[in-house]
């Protein structure tokens, strides 16, 4: 395959991508309409919000694959990494407080604050994760790396 023909491709899965995030939406909406329940409420409210999310990414995935592509510079990411590295070490915190409830929470059957933690801890994790990505984008990059 080609880079075009890879890049077509990735264009189109991401359109169909988007169908189904929208779909995701409309589905947590339906829930949230037919529920009072706050767990099951703020559960969706999650899942809605990060299919928005994903659909913002496949957006720009496919702008950069169509427009312009994205760039990032040394200087640009120079600038900010002093930043960066401060939320890391914020993230850090948060995993280090998420897994100190749950330690507490062990044995005392209180399922829906362990279950929430347990979503709030994969979460930071995944934020340390984004950003431990972009320090291998850093690491690759002459002459900050």
């Amino acid at each position: 395959m080609s880079t075009k023909e890879v890049q077509d491709a990735i264009y189109k899965n991401m359109e169909a991508w988007k169908k189904i995030e929208n779909a995701s939406v409309a589905s947590t909406g339906q829930v949230i309409e037919k529920t009072t329940n706050p767990v099951i409420r703020l559960v969706m409210e999650i899942i809605q919000h990060d299919s928005q999310m994903h659909y913002r990414v496949q957006e720009f995935i496919q702008r950069s694959l169509k427009e312009k592509a994205v760039s990032m510079t040394p200087d640009e990411l120079e600038k900010v990494w002093k930043l960066v590295e401060n939320h890391i070490k914020i993230e850090e915190k948060t995993m280090k407080m998420a897994k100190a409830s749950l330690e507490a929470l062990k044995k005392r059957k209180m399922v829906v604050c362990e279950y929430l933690i347990h979503y709030l801890l994969k979460d930071e994790k995944k934020h340390n994760d984004l950003l431990a990505e972009m320090a291998t984008i850093k690491k690759g990059m002459y002459p900050y790396g």
